[in-house]
Protein backbone atom coordinates (compact mmCIF):
# COMPACT_ATOMS: atom_id res chain seq x y z
CA UNK A 1 0.00 0.00 0.00
CA UNK A 2 1.29 3.51 -0.81
CA UNK A 3 2.17 5.59 2.20
CA UNK A 4 1.45 9.28 2.71
CA UNK A 5 5.13 9.97 2.00
CA UNK A 6 4.87 8.19 -1.38
CA UNK A 7 1.84 10.31 -2.31
CA UNK A 8 3.58 13.56 -1.29
CA UNK A 9 6.67 12.67 -3.35
CA UNK A 10 4.46 12.08 -6.41
CA UNK A 11 2.15 15.02 -5.69
CA UNK A 12 2.87 16.90 -8.99
CA UNK A 13 2.20 13.74 -11.01
CA UNK A 14 -1.00 12.85 -9.13
CA UNK A 15 -2.16 16.45 -9.48
CA UNK A 16 -1.63 16.41 -13.25
CA UNK A 17 -3.50 13.10 -13.65
CA UNK A 18 -6.47 14.54 -11.74
CA UNK A 19 -6.31 17.80 -13.73
CA UNK A 20 -6.21 15.93 -17.08
CA UNK A 21 -9.26 13.88 -16.09
CA UNK A 22 -11.06 17.06 -15.03
CA UNK A 23 -10.25 18.70 -18.37
CA UNK A 24 -11.77 15.70 -20.16
CA UNK A 25 -14.98 16.11 -18.16
CA UNK A 26 -15.08 19.87 -18.74
CA UNK A 27 -14.62 19.35 -22.47
CA UNK A 28 -17.50 16.85 -22.50
CA UNK A 29 -19.97 19.08 -20.65
CA UNK A 30 -18.97 22.59 -21.81
CA UNK A 31 -20.99 24.34 -24.46
CA UNK A 32 -19.08 25.06 -27.69
CA UNK A 33 -18.89 28.78 -26.84
CA UNK A 34 -17.24 27.97 -23.48
CA UNK A 35 -14.57 25.60 -24.77
CA UNK A 36 -11.94 28.31 -25.40
CA UNK A 37 -11.75 28.54 -21.59
CA UNK A 38 -10.02 25.15 -21.66
CA UNK A 39 -7.00 26.88 -23.13
CA UNK A 40 -6.47 29.16 -20.16
CA UNK A 41 -7.38 26.46 -17.64
CA UNK A 42 -4.77 24.14 -19.21
CA UNK A 43 -2.05 26.78 -18.99
CA UNK A 44 -3.00 27.45 -15.34
CA UNK A 45 -2.79 23.69 -14.65
CA UNK A 46 0.79 23.58 -15.96
CA UNK A 47 1.85 26.68 -14.04
CA UNK A 48 0.50 25.20 -10.80
CA UNK A 49 2.39 21.97 -11.57
CA UNK A 50 5.63 23.96 -11.94
CA UNK A 51 4.97 25.50 -8.53
CA UNK A 52 4.37 22.07 -6.98
CA UNK A 53 7.59 20.71 -8.47
CA UNK A 54 9.68 23.64 -7.20
CA UNK A 55 7.95 23.96 -3.81
CA UNK A 56 8.26 20.24 -3.10
CA UNK A 57 11.91 20.02 -4.09
CA UNK A 58 13.65 17.79 -1.48
CA UNK A 59 17.06 18.63 -0.03
CA UNK A 60 18.36 15.25 -1.16
CA UNK A 61 17.24 12.44 -3.45
CA UNK A 62 14.18 10.58 -2.16
CA UNK A 63 12.38 7.49 -3.44
CA UNK A 64 8.80 6.28 -3.43
CA UNK A 65 6.97 2.99 -4.04
CA UNK A 66 9.91 0.85 -3.05
CA UNK A 67 12.47 2.70 -5.14
CA UNK A 68 10.44 2.66 -8.38
CA UNK A 69 10.22 6.46 -8.39
CA UNK A 70 13.15 8.80 -7.70
CA UNK A 71 12.81 12.50 -6.95
CA UNK A 72 16.12 14.33 -7.20
CA UNK A 73 17.58 17.52 -8.67
CA UNK A 74 18.05 16.02 -12.15
CA UNK A 75 14.40 15.04 -12.40
CA UNK A 76 13.20 18.36 -11.00
CA UNK A 77 15.15 20.44 -13.53
CA UNK A 78 13.82 18.43 -16.47
CA UNK A 79 10.26 18.57 -15.12
CA UNK A 80 10.34 22.36 -14.71
CA UNK A 81 11.50 22.91 -18.28
CA UNK A 82 9.19 20.23 -19.75
CA UNK A 83 6.19 21.88 -18.06
CA UNK A 84 7.38 25.38 -18.98
CA UNK A 85 7.95 24.61 -22.67
CA UNK A 86 4.57 22.85 -22.86
CA UNK A 87 2.86 25.92 -21.40
CA UNK A 88 4.57 28.05 -24.09
CA UNK A 89 3.42 25.61 -26.78
CA UNK A 90 -0.18 25.98 -25.54
CA UNK A 91 0.11 29.76 -26.00
CA UNK A 92 1.62 29.41 -29.49
CA UNK A 93 -0.89 26.74 -30.57
CA UNK A 94 -4.16 28.58 -29.89
CA UNK A 95 -4.45 30.65 -33.14
CA UNK A 96 -3.25 27.67 -35.20
CA UNK A 97 -5.85 25.34 -33.68
CA UNK A 98 -8.67 27.88 -33.98
CA UNK A 99 -7.91 28.51 -37.67
CA UNK A 100 -8.04 24.78 -38.42
CA UNK A 101 -11.01 24.02 -36.13
CA UNK A 102 -8.85 21.73 -33.97
CA UNK A 103 -9.24 23.58 -30.68
CA UNK A 104 -10.65 21.00 -28.29
CA UNK A 105 -10.04 19.24 -25.04
CA UNK A 106 -8.26 16.27 -26.61
CA UNK A 107 -5.25 18.41 -27.59
CA UNK A 108 -4.73 19.69 -24.06
CA UNK A 109 -5.41 16.40 -22.27
CA UNK A 110 -3.15 14.40 -24.58
CA UNK A 111 -0.37 16.96 -24.12
CA UNK A 112 -0.75 16.82 -20.33
CA UNK A 113 -0.71 13.01 -20.35
CA UNK A 114 2.45 13.17 -22.50
CA UNK A 115 4.04 15.50 -19.92
CA UNK A 116 3.07 13.07 -17.14
CA UNK A 117 4.90 10.40 -19.16
CA UNK A 118 7.98 12.63 -19.28
CA UNK A 119 7.81 13.21 -15.52
CA UNK A 120 7.55 9.47 -14.79
CA UNK A 121 10.33 8.66 -17.23
CA UNK A 122 12.88 11.11 -15.82
CA UNK A 123 12.12 10.00 -12.25
CA UNK A 124 12.36 6.27 -12.99
CA UNK A 125 14.19 4.17 -10.43
CA UNK A 126 13.14 0.88 -12.01
CA UNK A 127 13.05 -0.49 -15.55
CA UNK A 128 9.29 -0.96 -15.23
CA UNK A 129 8.86 2.76 -14.48
CA UNK A 130 11.09 3.60 -17.46
CA UNK A 131 8.83 1.59 -19.74
CA UNK A 132 5.57 2.93 -18.28
CA UNK A 133 6.70 6.54 -18.62
CA UNK A 134 8.00 5.96 -22.15
CA UNK A 135 4.78 4.32 -23.34
CA UNK A 136 2.57 7.01 -21.81
CA UNK A 137 4.61 9.65 -23.62
CA UNK A 138 4.74 7.66 -26.87
CA UNK A 139 1.05 6.72 -27.09
CA UNK A 140 0.00 10.30 -26.37
CA UNK A 141 2.43 11.53 -29.04
CA UNK A 142 1.09 9.10 -31.68
CA UNK A 143 -2.43 10.42 -31.11
CA UNK A 144 -1.29 14.04 -31.16
CA UNK A 145 0.50 13.60 -34.51
CA UNK A 146 -2.79 12.37 -36.01
CA UNK A 147 -4.80 15.20 -34.40
CA UNK A 148 -5.91 16.64 -37.75
CA UNK A 149 -7.92 13.65 -38.95
CA UNK A 150 -9.16 15.42 -42.09
CA UNK A 151 -5.67 15.81 -43.56
CA UNK A 152 -3.75 12.99 -45.22
CA UNK A 153 -0.19 13.89 -44.19
CA UNK A 154 -0.71 13.79 -40.38
CA UNK A 155 -2.32 10.33 -40.57
CA UNK A 156 0.55 9.03 -42.68
CA UNK A 157 3.10 10.53 -40.26
CA UNK A 158 1.28 9.04 -37.25
CA UNK A 159 1.28 5.55 -38.77
CA UNK A 160 5.02 5.74 -39.52
CA UNK A 161 5.69 7.05 -36.02
CA UNK A 162 3.56 4.31 -34.45
CA UNK A 163 5.13 1.43 -36.40
CA UNK A 164 8.72 2.56 -35.85
CA UNK A 165 7.98 3.53 -32.24
CA UNK A 166 6.49 0.10 -31.55
CA UNK A 167 9.58 -1.54 -33.05
CA UNK A 168 11.89 0.58 -30.87
CA UNK A 169 9.79 -0.08 -27.75
CA UNK A 170 9.95 -3.81 -28.47
CA UNK A 171 13.74 -3.69 -28.75
CA UNK A 172 13.97 -1.70 -25.52
CA UNK A 173 11.75 -4.20 -23.72
CA UNK A 174 13.73 -7.12 -25.16
CA UNK A 175 16.94 -5.52 -23.89
CA UNK A 176 15.40 -5.02 -20.45
CA UNK A 177 14.41 -8.70 -20.31
CA UNK A 178 18.00 -9.71 -21.15
CA UNK A 179 19.41 -7.43 -18.45
CA UNK A 180 16.89 -8.83 -15.95
CA UNK A 181 17.90 -12.37 -16.86
CA UNK A 182 21.61 -11.56 -16.60
CA UNK A 183 21.09 -10.02 -13.16
CA UNK A 184 19.74 -13.37 -11.96
CA UNK A 185 22.82 -15.29 -13.13
CA UNK A 186 24.86 -15.36 -9.95
CA UNK A 187 22.55 -13.20 -7.86
CA UNK A 188 18.95 -12.20 -7.26
CA UNK A 189 17.22 -10.95 -10.44
CA UNK A 190 16.27 -7.29 -10.20
CA UNK A 191 14.77 -4.44 -12.20
CA UNK A 192 15.99 -1.74 -9.80
CA UNK A 193 18.39 0.61 -11.58
CA UNK A 194 20.46 1.20 -8.43
CA UNK A 195 21.04 -2.55 -8.05
CA UNK A 196 21.63 -3.16 -11.76
CA UNK A 197 24.61 -0.81 -11.67
CA UNK A 198 26.57 -3.58 -9.86
CA UNK A 199 25.42 -6.54 -11.98
CA UNK A 200 28.67 -6.78 -13.98
CA UNK A 201 30.56 -7.58 -10.78
CA UNK A 202 28.71 -10.83 -10.07
CA UNK A 203 26.78 -12.02 -13.14
CA UNK A 204 27.89 -15.25 -14.79
CA UNK A 205 26.36 -14.13 -18.11
CA UNK A 206 28.20 -10.91 -19.10
CA UNK A 207 27.50 -11.51 -22.82
CA UNK A 208 23.75 -11.59 -22.18
CA UNK A 209 24.07 -8.38 -20.18
CA UNK A 210 25.95 -6.64 -23.00
CA UNK A 211 23.38 -7.77 -25.59
CA UNK A 212 20.64 -6.33 -23.37
CA UNK A 213 22.56 -3.08 -23.11
CA UNK A 214 22.81 -2.80 -26.91
CA UNK A 215 19.07 -3.34 -27.38
CA UNK A 216 18.30 -0.71 -24.74
CA UNK A 217 20.61 1.77 -26.49
CA UNK A 218 18.61 1.19 -29.69
CA UNK A 219 15.44 2.25 -27.84
CA UNK A 220 17.18 5.30 -26.36
CA UNK A 221 18.61 6.23 -29.76
CA UNK A 222 15.13 6.14 -31.29
CA UNK A 223 13.67 8.47 -28.65
CA UNK A 224 16.61 10.85 -29.03
CA UNK A 225 16.26 10.76 -32.81
CA UNK A 226 19.94 9.88 -33.15
CA UNK A 227 21.22 8.37 -36.42
CA UNK A 228 20.78 5.66 -37.61
CA UNK A 229 17.48 5.52 -35.66
CA UNK A 230 16.27 8.85 -37.03
CA UNK A 231 14.02 7.65 -39.87
CA UNK A 232 10.80 8.85 -38.21
CA UNK A 233 11.88 12.40 -37.45
CA UNK A 234 11.62 14.19 -40.86
CA UNK A 235 8.22 12.70 -41.75
CA UNK A 236 6.74 13.28 -38.29
CA UNK A 237 8.06 16.86 -38.11
CA UNK A 238 6.62 17.71 -41.52
CA UNK A 239 3.37 15.76 -41.23
CA UNK A 240 2.29 16.58 -37.68
CA UNK A 241 0.38 19.78 -36.87
CA UNK A 242 3.04 22.39 -36.08
CA UNK A 243 2.19 22.69 -32.34
CA UNK A 244 2.65 18.92 -32.02
CA UNK A 245 5.92 19.10 -33.95
CA UNK A 246 7.07 21.74 -31.48
CA UNK A 247 6.30 19.46 -28.54
CA UNK A 248 8.03 16.45 -30.14
CA UNK A 249 11.07 18.64 -30.85
CA UNK A 250 11.34 20.05 -27.33
CA UNK A 251 9.56 17.95 -24.71
CA UNK A 252 10.41 14.50 -26.01
CA UNK A 253 14.12 15.39 -26.24
CA UNK A 254 14.17 16.41 -22.57
CA UNK A 255 12.52 13.08 -21.80
CA UNK A 256 15.02 11.18 -23.94
CA UNK A 257 17.93 12.73 -22.06
CA UNK A 258 16.34 11.79 -18.75
CA UNK A 259 15.77 8.24 -20.00
CA UNK A 260 19.36 7.91 -21.23
CA UNK A 261 20.74 9.21 -17.94
CA UNK A 262 18.59 6.92 -15.78
CA UNK A 263 19.22 3.76 -17.81
CA UNK A 264 22.89 4.26 -18.70
CA UNK A 265 24.36 6.26 -15.82
CA UNK A 266 22.17 5.03 -12.95
CA UNK A 267 21.54 1.50 -14.20
CA UNK A 268 24.50 0.59 -16.41
CA UNK A 269 27.22 2.74 -14.84
CA UNK A 270 29.62 -0.21 -14.46
CA UNK A 271 29.38 -0.82 -18.21
CA UNK A 272 30.38 2.74 -19.14
CA UNK A 273 33.49 1.54 -20.97
CA UNK A 274 31.17 -0.39 -23.32
CA UNK A 275 28.36 2.11 -23.95
CA UNK A 276 30.67 5.14 -24.07
CA UNK A 277 32.09 4.19 -27.47
CA UNK A 278 28.66 3.21 -28.82
CA UNK A 279 27.29 6.67 -27.93
CA UNK A 280 30.35 8.30 -29.52
CA UNK A 281 29.66 6.45 -32.80
CA UNK A 282 25.97 7.47 -32.68
CA UNK A 283 27.09 11.08 -32.07
CA UNK A 284 29.33 11.07 -35.18
CA UNK A 285 26.60 9.52 -37.35
CA UNK A 286 24.03 12.02 -36.07
CA UNK A 287 26.32 15.00 -36.68
CA UNK A 288 27.19 13.85 -40.19
CA UNK A 289 23.73 12.78 -41.41
CA UNK A 290 21.86 15.60 -39.67
CA UNK A 291 24.02 18.43 -40.94
CA UNK A 292 24.68 17.16 -44.46
CA UNK A 293 21.08 16.23 -45.28
CA UNK A 294 19.72 19.47 -43.73
CA UNK A 295 21.65 21.47 -46.34
CA UNK A 296 19.47 20.25 -49.24
CA UNK A 297 16.08 20.72 -47.55
CA UNK A 298 13.62 23.29 -48.88
CA UNK A 299 10.92 22.62 -46.28
CA UNK A 300 11.75 24.47 -43.05
CA UNK A 301 10.15 21.82 -40.79
CA UNK A 302 12.18 19.07 -42.48
CA UNK A 303 15.30 21.20 -42.23
CA UNK A 304 14.70 21.66 -38.51
CA UNK A 305 14.10 17.89 -38.26
CA UNK A 306 17.56 17.10 -39.62
CA UNK A 307 18.90 19.93 -37.48
CA UNK A 308 17.42 18.09 -34.47
CA UNK A 309 19.35 14.96 -35.44
CA UNK A 310 22.59 16.94 -35.49
CA UNK A 311 21.78 18.54 -32.13
CA UNK A 312 21.20 15.12 -30.61
CA UNK A 313 24.72 14.33 -31.79
CA UNK A 314 26.01 17.18 -29.61
CA UNK A 315 23.92 15.98 -26.68
CA UNK A 316 25.46 12.52 -27.11
CA UNK A 317 28.91 14.15 -26.94
CA UNK A 318 28.13 15.09 -23.35
CA UNK A 319 26.62 11.70 -22.48
CA UNK A 320 29.53 9.81 -24.01
CA UNK A 321 31.90 11.61 -21.62
CA UNK A 322 30.34 9.26 -19.00
CA UNK A 323 30.96 11.52 -16.02
CA UNK A 324 29.20 14.18 -13.94
CA UNK A 325 30.68 17.01 -16.03
CA UNK A 326 29.44 15.41 -19.25
CA UNK A 327 25.98 14.69 -17.83
CA UNK A 328 25.65 18.31 -16.62
CA UNK A 329 26.73 19.62 -20.04
CA UNK A 330 24.26 17.28 -21.80
CA UNK A 331 21.40 18.40 -19.52
CA UNK A 332 22.33 22.04 -20.18
CA UNK A 333 22.30 21.27 -23.92
CA UNK A 334 18.89 19.54 -23.73
CA UNK A 335 17.39 22.60 -21.98
CA UNK A 336 19.03 24.93 -24.48
CA UNK A 337 17.73 22.93 -27.45
CA UNK A 338 14.21 22.85 -26.02
CA UNK A 339 14.12 26.66 -25.74
CA UNK A 340 15.66 27.16 -29.19
CA UNK A 341 13.35 24.65 -30.86
CA UNK A 342 10.22 26.15 -29.29
CA UNK A 343 11.30 29.63 -30.42
CA UNK A 344 11.96 28.54 -34.04
CA UNK A 345 8.68 26.66 -34.37
CA UNK A 346 6.92 29.49 -32.53
CA UNK A 347 7.80 31.86 -35.36
CA UNK A 348 6.41 29.36 -37.89
CA UNK A 349 3.18 29.21 -35.86
CA UNK A 350 3.05 33.00 -35.67
CA UNK A 351 3.26 33.21 -39.46
CA UNK A 352 0.77 30.40 -40.16
CA UNK A 353 -2.95 30.78 -40.72
CA UNK A 354 -5.82 28.84 -42.26
CA UNK A 355 -4.77 27.54 -45.68
CA UNK A 356 -1.14 28.62 -45.25
CA UNK A 357 1.27 26.54 -43.15
CA UNK A 358 4.33 28.78 -43.72
CA UNK A 359 6.66 25.80 -43.61
CA UNK A 360 8.66 26.27 -46.81
CA UNK A 361 11.89 28.27 -46.52
CA UNK A 362 10.77 30.25 -49.58
CA UNK A 363 7.70 31.40 -47.61
CA UNK A 364 10.01 33.58 -45.50
CA UNK A 365 11.27 35.65 -48.43
CA UNK A 366 11.37 39.32 -47.50
CA UNK A 367 10.08 38.74 -43.98
CA UNK A 368 12.39 41.46 -42.64
CA UNK A 369 10.53 44.04 -44.75
CA UNK A 370 7.01 42.86 -43.94
CA UNK A 371 7.48 41.92 -40.28
CA UNK A 372 10.91 43.07 -39.03
CA UNK A 373 10.33 42.06 -35.40
CA UNK A 374 9.30 38.51 -36.35
CA UNK A 375 12.35 38.27 -38.64
CA UNK A 376 14.57 39.39 -35.74
CA UNK A 377 13.10 36.72 -33.45
CA UNK A 378 13.73 34.05 -36.10
CA UNK A 379 17.26 35.40 -36.55
CA UNK A 380 17.92 34.92 -32.82
CA UNK A 381 16.59 31.35 -32.99
CA UNK A 382 18.65 30.49 -36.10
CA UNK A 383 21.87 32.04 -34.76
CA UNK A 384 21.42 30.24 -31.43
CA UNK A 385 20.78 26.91 -33.17
CA UNK A 386 23.90 27.52 -35.25
CA UNK A 387 25.95 28.21 -32.12
CA UNK A 388 26.90 31.80 -32.92
CA UNK A 389 28.23 33.73 -29.89
CA UNK A 390 27.06 35.26 -27.64
CA UNK A 391 23.74 33.41 -27.96
CA UNK A 392 22.67 30.55 -25.70
CA UNK A 393 23.40 27.79 -28.23
CA UNK A 394 27.07 28.76 -28.43
CA UNK A 395 27.72 28.03 -24.75
CA UNK A 396 25.79 24.77 -24.90
CA UNK A 397 28.07 23.56 -27.72
CA UNK A 398 31.21 24.75 -25.94
CA UNK A 399 30.30 22.85 -22.77
CA UNK A 400 29.65 19.49 -24.45
CA UNK A 401 32.84 19.85 -26.53
CA UNK A 402 34.76 20.67 -23.34
CA UNK A 403 33.28 17.61 -21.60
CA UNK A 404 34.36 15.38 -24.51
CA UNK A 405 37.90 16.77 -24.41
CA UNK A 406 38.14 16.24 -20.63
CA UNK A 407 37.03 12.63 -21.16
CA UNK A 408 40.05 12.09 -23.49
CA UNK A 409 37.85 12.08 -26.61
CA UNK A 410 39.54 14.90 -28.52
CA UNK A 411 38.77 13.25 -31.84
CA UNK A 412 35.06 13.42 -31.05
CA UNK A 413 35.28 17.11 -30.12
CA UNK A 414 37.06 17.83 -33.43
CA UNK A 415 34.25 16.08 -35.35
CA UNK A 416 31.74 18.23 -33.43
CA UNK A 417 33.59 21.45 -34.33
CA UNK A 418 33.83 20.50 -38.03
CA UNK A 419 30.11 19.81 -38.30
CA UNK A 420 29.26 22.95 -36.33
CA UNK A 421 30.90 24.87 -39.18
CA UNK A 422 29.03 22.79 -41.78
CA UNK A 423 25.73 23.47 -40.00
CA UNK A 424 26.20 27.24 -40.25
CA UNK A 425 25.21 27.08 -43.92
CA UNK A 426 21.56 26.08 -43.65
CA UNK A 427 20.84 28.37 -40.68
CA UNK A 428 22.43 31.33 -42.45
CA UNK A 429 20.46 30.47 -45.59
CA UNK A 430 17.18 31.02 -43.72
CA UNK A 431 18.47 34.40 -42.49
CA UNK A 432 19.58 35.29 -46.01
CA UNK A 433 16.09 34.49 -47.37
CA UNK A 434 14.45 36.69 -44.70
CA UNK A 435 16.76 39.68 -45.00
CA UNK A 436 18.11 39.73 -48.54
CA UNK A 437 15.49 38.14 -50.79
CA UNK A 438 12.70 40.27 -52.17
CA UNK A 439 9.20 39.38 -50.97
CA UNK A 440 7.06 37.61 -53.55
CA UNK A 441 4.37 39.63 -55.28
CA UNK A 442 1.07 39.07 -53.51
CA UNK A 443 2.86 36.92 -50.93
CA UNK A 444 0.86 35.27 -48.19
CA UNK A 445 3.06 36.43 -45.30
CA UNK A 446 0.95 37.74 -42.45
CA UNK A 447 1.70 37.73 -38.73
CA UNK A 448 -0.85 36.42 -36.23
CA UNK A 449 -2.26 39.28 -34.15
CA UNK A 450 -2.72 37.11 -31.05
CA UNK A 451 -1.15 39.25 -28.29
CA UNK A 452 -0.26 36.43 -25.83
CA UNK A 453 1.51 34.57 -28.66
CA UNK A 454 3.53 37.63 -29.71
CA UNK A 455 4.48 38.46 -26.11
CA UNK A 456 5.53 34.95 -25.06
CA UNK A 457 7.36 34.34 -28.35
CA UNK A 458 9.28 37.59 -27.93
CA UNK A 459 10.28 36.64 -24.38
CA UNK A 460 11.22 33.13 -25.55
CA UNK A 461 13.51 34.35 -28.35
CA UNK A 462 15.02 37.18 -26.28
CA UNK A 463 15.78 34.66 -23.51
CA UNK A 464 18.21 33.01 -25.95
CA UNK A 465 20.19 36.25 -25.95
CA UNK A 466 19.78 36.85 -22.21
CA UNK A 467 20.88 33.30 -21.32
CA UNK A 468 23.77 33.62 -23.75
CA UNK A 469 25.00 36.63 -21.79
CA UNK A 470 24.13 35.26 -18.36
CA UNK A 471 24.20 31.45 -18.48
CA UNK A 472 26.13 30.86 -15.26
CA UNK A 473 23.21 30.27 -12.83
CA UNK A 474 21.55 27.70 -15.10
CA UNK A 475 24.84 25.83 -15.57
CA UNK A 476 25.46 25.93 -11.81
CA UNK A 477 21.98 24.43 -11.26
CA UNK A 478 22.70 21.64 -13.74
CA UNK A 479 26.12 20.93 -12.24
CA UNK A 480 24.80 20.93 -8.70
CA UNK A 481 22.31 18.25 -9.72
CA UNK A 482 25.20 15.95 -10.63
CA UNK A 483 27.44 16.95 -7.74
CA UNK A 484 29.99 18.79 -9.89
Amino acid sequence: MPTLNDILILLPEFYLVAAACLLLLLDAFMKPAQRPLLHWISIAVLLVAIYLVIAGQPDRAVTAFGGMFVRDDVAEIIKVFALGTTAMIFVYARPYLIDRKLLGGEFYTLMIFAVIGIMLLVSAGNLVTVYLGLELLSLSSYALVALNREAKLPSEAAIKYFVLGALASGMLLYGMSMVYGASGMGGTPTLELAQLSHVMGYTTAPTLLLFGLIFMIVGIGFKLGAAPFHMWIPDVYQGAPTPVTTFVAAGSKLAAFGMAYRVLADGMGDLAQHWQLILAVLAVLSLAIGNLVAIVQTNLKRMLAYSTISHMGYLLLGLSAAGPEGYAAALFYAICYALMGVAAFGVILAMSRAGFECEEIADFKGLARKAPWMAFLMLLAMFSLAGVPPLFGFWAKVLVLEAAIHADMLWLAIVGIVFAIVGLYYYLYVIKVMYFDAPEEGGALQVQQDKPLRLVLSLNALSLLALGLYWGPLLAWCRRAFGV
